[in-house]
C-alpha cells in the first residue's frame, strides 16, 4: 500500500505541494519503440490518502478521458491533502486504434493484475498495476457502455466493504449497483491489494459528454471532500437506489425497435420497453419489462437480431421505484439529472406506446 509521505514518483521526487506529467513506459509497440501512459501526480500541501483516477482502461471509452483532461488542466479545487495520480488513458494502445481492446484481442480490463511474462495486454496490465495501482489507497475507475449501447451514470461497487462503501455512497449517484467485479478487472485486483476502488459506468463509446463530464468531475469532487483531501460540501444526489439485482432484457425477434423509454426511466412490471416491427412497420412483438425496476442502459440501435440485448434493468426493493419517480418530480429542468437524462434520451428516438 502506499505510504501517504512518498515523494518519490519512478525516477522524480514529487514534494508535497507540487503537480508533474510525467509517463510510465508499459510494454512495446510492433515498431520496437517503447509506448508509454502519459499521467499527472498531484500533491496536496500535506500528507493523506493516495487516489488514482484512471479512464479509457477500454480504449473506446473516451467520456472518462475528457473528465481527467479537464480535471488537470482547470484545477477545480485546491488539493489540502493526500496524492492524486491521474491517469486519463490507461489502454493507450486501444485508444489510439479507436479500438477497446489491445491488438492481441485480449480485454485490459480482464487482465489484471497482468504477468511479466504473459501477451503484450499481460504486462501492460502488471506493468501499470505495480508502479501505480499498489502504491494507492483507493481507485476510481471510468468507463462508459460497450459500442451501440449507454449507460445511466451508476457506480459499481462492492458495498460489504466498508472502504468501498464510504467512497461509493460518496460520489452521489442516484443508482449503485452492489457487486464485487469480475475476475480480471482492474477493480477486482486493485480490491484484493488493498485499494479499495470502485468504478462509474457513464454515456457511450467514442463521445465526450458535457453531461457525463460534468456529473464525474462532481463525484470526484465528492469523493475527495469525504477523504479529506480537498474543502467543501458533498452534494447528495435526489434518490439513491442501491441493489445487487440486474437483468439484461432481450429480443425475442429481429427487427426494429421503437423505443418506449430511456436510460434513468423507472418501469413497472409489464411495461412495454420496446415494439419490435419489421421494416414495413408490421408488429412482430414487444419487449416487455419483467418487473418494476429502473432503466441502467439500453441500446442505441434500432436494428436488433432475436437474443440481442435491449435493456438492462437494475432492481429495487418494494416501494423504493415510488420515492425516486417522487423525487425527480420535484426536480426542475436545470438539475444534473434532469439535464443528463434528457441528454441520454437523445440517444434514440422515443415514442409513446401506440
Amino acid at each position: 500500500m502506499a505510504d501517504i509521505n512518498e515523494s518519490k514518483w519512478f525516477e522524480y521526487d514529487v514534494p508535497l505541494g507540487s503537480r508533474l506529467s510525467t509517463r510510465l513506459v508499459v510494454s512495446q509497440s510492433f515498431s520496437g519503440n517503447d509506448v508509454a501512459i502519459p499521467l499527472h501526480i498531484w500533491r496536496g500541501r500535506e500528507a493523506g490518502p493516495t487516489v488514482c483516477l484512471t479512464a479509457a482502461v477500454h480504449g473506446d471509452e473516451i467520456n472518462g478521458v475528457g473528465v481527467l483532461r479537464q480535471l488537470i488542466r482547470e484545477a477545480p479545487f485546491e488539493l489540502l491533502r493526500g496524492t492524486l495520480v491521474i491517469v486519463p488513458v490507461v489502454n493507450l494502445i486501444g485508444f489510439e486504434r479507436h479500438a477497446r481492446n489491445l491488438p492481441d484481442r485480449r480485454d485490459l480490463n480482464r487482465s489484471f493484475p497482468g504477468s511479466y511474462e504473459g501477451s503484450l495486454t499481460a504486462r501492460l496490465a502488471r506493468t501499470f498495476f505495480d508502479g501505480i495501482v499498489s502504491r494507492c489507497d483507493y481507485g476510481i475507475d471510468l468507463h462508459s457502455a460497450a459500442v451501440r449501447r449507454t449507460n445511466f451514470p451508476n457506480v459499481r461497487a462492492d458495498l460489504s466493504d466498508e472502504k468501498q462503501a464510504g467512497v461509493a455512497r460518496a460520489f452521489g449517484a442516484e443508482l449503485i449497483i452492489n457487486c464485487i467485479g469480475p475476475k480480471g478487472s482492474l477493480r477486482a485486483a486493485a480490491n484484493r491489494v488493498g485499494c479499495a476502488t470502485m468504478i462509474l459506468e457513464a454515456g457511450e463509446v467514442w463521445k465526450v459528454e458535457p453531461t457525463m463530464v460534468e456529473y464525474t468531475l462532481r463525484g470526484i469532487s465528492n469523493c475527495l471532500q469525504f477523504l479529506g483531501m480537498i474543502d467543501g460540501k458533498l452534494v447528495e444526489p435526489a434518490y439513491r437506489i442501491e441493489t445487487d439485482a440486474t437483468q439484461w432484457i432481450r429480443a425475442q425477434f429481429g427487427g426494429f425497435l421503437d423505443f418506449h423509454v430511456s436510460p434513468g426511466q423507472t418501469v413497472s412490471s409489464g411495461d412495454v420497453i420496446a415494439t419490435n416491427t419489421n421494416l414495413v412497420g408490421k408488429e412482430l412483438g414487444k419487449v416487455i419489462a419483467p418487473r418494476n425496476g429502473i432503466i441502467v442502459g439500453m441500446t442505441t440501435s434500432p436494428s436488433v437480431g432475436p437474443g440481442d440485448p435491449v435493456c438492462h434493468l437494475a432492481f429495487a426493493r418494494s416501494g423504493a421505484l415510488r420515492k425516486v419517480e417522487r423525487a425527480v418530480e420535484k426536480l426542475d429542468e436545470s438539475s444534473l439529472h434532469t439535464r443528463v437524462r434528457d441528454d441520454l434520451a437523445r440517444s434514440m428516438n422515443v415514442t409513446e406506446e401506440s
